[in-house]
């Protein structure tokens, strides 16, 4: 059993709140646009991290970040990617291979919008976006999901709702810039 953490968008912005969820997990997942690598190393200190980059993201987290990460959390096959759609909306690099991969979990970000819904077509598919922790978007409150996968269920989901994006507080409590 393992109990996930999942951020997007973070575009260089990590403070307290989120920190305090990403320790009470037994791994982090960030669907892309880190902002820059000190999130990655922050977040990647706290506990092991998986991730993907973004369309912010530079040079170094391509580097150390693939543009798609398929791999198994216990028994769930889990696809993600930043820029993914959501079941119905698939972005064209995805559309045909969701239908031939058939992953249990499709996670992306880039949209700043929280969906937690499955895939009519796809039996068994459940789709994540965590909506954006970050402070940078046209999002109006900051998310982002926790859940537990055991074996091959997808469990416990949590909505964290992090603040608002414009507080100002958001500026004077940032980890990281």
């Amino acid at each position: 059993m393992k109990r996930i953490a999942l951020l997007s968008d973070t575009h260089g912005f990590l403070d307290a709140k989120i920190l305090k969820y990403v320790q009470q997990a037994d791994e982090i997942w960030h669907a892309g646009d880190f902002g820059n690598l000190d999130v990655a190393d922050t977040l990647a200190a706290i506990k092991p991290l998986r991730g993907v980059y973004g369309n912010v993201d530079g040079h170094l987290l391509r580097n150390v970040y693939p543009l798609h990460q398929k791999f198994y959390c216990e028994e769930v096959h889990v696809w993600m990617t930043h820029i993914g759609g959501y079941p119905g909306h698939y972005a064209p690099e995805v559309k045909n291979e969701i239908r031939i991969t058939k992953p249990d979990l499709f996670i992306s970000g880039h949209s700043h919008i929280l969906k937690i819904m499955p895939d009519k077509n796809i039996p068994g598919l459940l789709h994540i976006n965590p909506g954006a922790a970050g402070i940078h978007g046209f999002h109006h409150m900051r998310t982002m999901v926790m859940f537990t996968i055991e074996n091959k269920t997808i469990k416990d989901l949590d909505v964290i709702e992090l603040g608002l994006r414009g507080s100002p507080e958001n500026l004077k409590n940032s980890i990281s810039n």
